[in-house]
């Protein structure tokens, strides 16, 4: 199995309202990375983007007709969920779970401006 460098076995795929913005989202709160391999139709939209948030690829594209909406929660290690928390809330995402300290860390959860959830997590 050859699987490109920057690829891994299971990305996720999310077909969004607002692709761009979605990208400038991850961008201020988790420090993601946009790849080149950006791909646009002919009305601007994003057929094709990918972004990389600490080595893990996200594939994105904006909704057409044949292909609708479709949201994802998504479970993200973070240095600091407290300030990711602060950023998400402060780039228009909303609270879905408080800040809180579980077994597993230091945990919440936002829901961004496009629908997707964000289980944020920092390691204690």
């Amino acid at each position: 199995m050859n699987i490109p460098a920057e690829h891994q076995t299971i990305m996720p795929y999310l077909i969004l309202q607002g692709a761009s913005k979605f990208i400038d989202f991850t961008k201020n709160v988790f420090g993601a990375a946009e790849t080149s391999s950006k791909s646009l139709r002919e009305d601007g939209t994003i057929m094709h983007a990918e972004i990389t948030l600490n080595g893990s690829t996200i594939m994105i594209t904006d909704e057409i007709t044949d292909w609708a909406k479709q949201n994802a929660n998504l479970f993200v290690y973070v240095p600091n969920a407290d300030e990711t928390y602060k950023k998400a809330l402060e780039n228009g995402a909303t609270s879905l779970m408080e800040l809180s300290n579980q077994d597993y860390g230091r945990t919440c959860g936002v829901t961004d401006p496009f629908g997707n959830v964000w289980w944020i997590t920092s390691v204690n």
